[in-house]
């Protein structure tokens, strides 16, 4: 990952303006099922510029927007709409959001497929946000209040710890922080304490687990994974 990292960096100087190649895109019919709901499948309606790492190709610049409901990053050319293919090796940018297409297990050992957005990175741990959309059906007309509900679609953000393709949700909580992290929970909580941290903000959880990452590379204990372990025991 860390090497993706850099070559990011390094094709986003070398970015191609033409069209995106076929190979890159597939064809996808556009989401009607939430058209009468409040609120939007997009992170943003309209398409936003980005930058579109293909590893094995090249870099290319085009307008994106990512659907949450299909977990698609599409494309629109001669008012077709498209989808980039979804692999491992092709990675999307948009504004500060990079998007990779992952298959994590989670800790009862079933795949997780979908688009993560990485949020940061260290020796040993990967900080993942991924989008999701909370529904709330509508209502028909009530009798007695003569009211109706209408559909509503709002989005949500979770946050994901990751370790050699294992993932378990990262808690936003302090307590249960302190228990995900319970082999350096005194440490934590001392640190937590001291510098103020806010673990309710991603700026927080960032910190939080670089600590903890630090914590665990000065440990005389020879075992430093927190999840590698957790799939197997489940």
């Amino acid at each position: 990952m860390r090497n993706t990292l850099l070559l990011i960096l390094f094709l986003t100087t070398s970015t191609l303006f033409a069209q995106l190649p076929q190979e890159l895109l597939k064809t996808v019919q556009k989401t009607k099922v939430f058209e009468s709901y409040t609120g939007s499948v997009y992170i943003n309606k309209k398409y936003q510029n980005a930058n579109i790492i293909a590893e094995k190709i090249g870099t290319y610049e085009a307008s994106i927007r990512y659907n949450i409901f299909n977990d698609v990053l599409e494309y629109t050319e001669e008012s077709k709409l498209y989808e980039i293919i979804k692999t491992p090796t092709t990675h999307v940018r948009i504004g500060n959001d990079y998007f990779y297409y992952c298959t994590f297990k989670n800790e009862r050992g079933f795949n997780k497929h979908g688009y993560y957005v990485l949020i940061d990175l260290n020796e040993q741990y990967r900080i993942y946000k991924k989008y999701d959309l909370i529904v709330t059906e509508p209502k028909s007309m009530d009798a007695d209040t003569g009211s109706a509900q209408i559909g509503k679609i709002k989005i949500s953000e979770t946050y994901y710890l990751e370790e050699n393709g294992i993932i378990i949700d990262l808690p936003t909580k302090k307590s249960d922080l302190l228990v995900l992290f319970s082999d350096k929970k005194d440490e934590l909580k001392e640190y937590i304490k001291k510098e103020k941290i806010k673990v309710k903000k991603k700026e927080g959880l960032i910190k939080l687990v670089a600590k903890y990452n630090a914590l665990k590379n000065i440990d005389a204990n020879p075992s430093r994974s927190l999840l590698s372990n957790r799939v197997r025991s489940n």
